[in-house]
């Protein structure tokens, strides 16, 4: 009944950030890579919103077009507005928090003693041990960073109908259990 090791690992991360992206080529250098988007300090928080563009006239005209003077938000009341073609985005790095980590691990271990130098340990290791979704910008047990690409960045792109929400493009991180085996000698 003896030999046996347990220990356990309780980690609370505060959120990550993302970066608030306008999904248009707003500073005019011929790529959309990065281009952020128009923050509103007195907007409602997580909220965003697309732009119209506005001729001379004051109409409302289509996307690209050489007519366009200004842009509206369709949601004055939005965070997150999206900065269209030319337009001077104010919108800093790391702006949009992401999910928390609230993560507890456990390994379970029984010692086997062979000889008094030689023992074999068996055990049993449990990561996201009570399983709870976390929709993290990482993984919760391994170091390799979650990549993101251009069809994942749209919870990033204000006025998409998935602004903000993560949990579609992240990894719940679900529980995952490993066998474990070693010799020592």
């Amino acid at each position: 009944m003896g030999n046996w090791n347990i220990a356990g690992t309780y980690t609370f991360q505060s959120p990550e950030y993302a970066t608030v992206q306008s999904g248009v080529d707003s500073n005019l250098n011929n790529d959309t890579a990065g281009d952020r988007a128009i923050v509103n300090p007195a907007g409602a928080a997580n909220t965003s919103s697309g732009v119209n563009g506005i001729n001379a006239a004051g109409q409302v005209v289509a996307a690209g077009s050489p007519t366009i003077v200004a842009y509206v938000a369709k949601n004055p009341g939005a965070r997150y507005i999206q900065a269209g073609l030319g337009a001077f985005a104010n919108g800093g790095r790391n702006t949009l928090p992401l999910d928390h980590t609230n993560n507890f691990d456990a390994a379970l271990m029984k010692k086997i003693n062979f000889t008094e130098g030689k023992r074999l340990d068996f055990g049993v290791q449990a990561f996201n041990l009570f399983n709870h979704s976390q929709f993290t910008g990482g993984y919760l047990s391994d170091v390799s960073p979650y990549q993101t690409n251009a069809v994942s960045r749209n919870f990033l792109v204000p006025g998409n109908t998935t602004f903000g929400q993560y949990d579609g493009y992240f990894p719940s991180n679900s529980r995952q259990l490993q066998i474990v085996m070693r010799l020592v000698f």
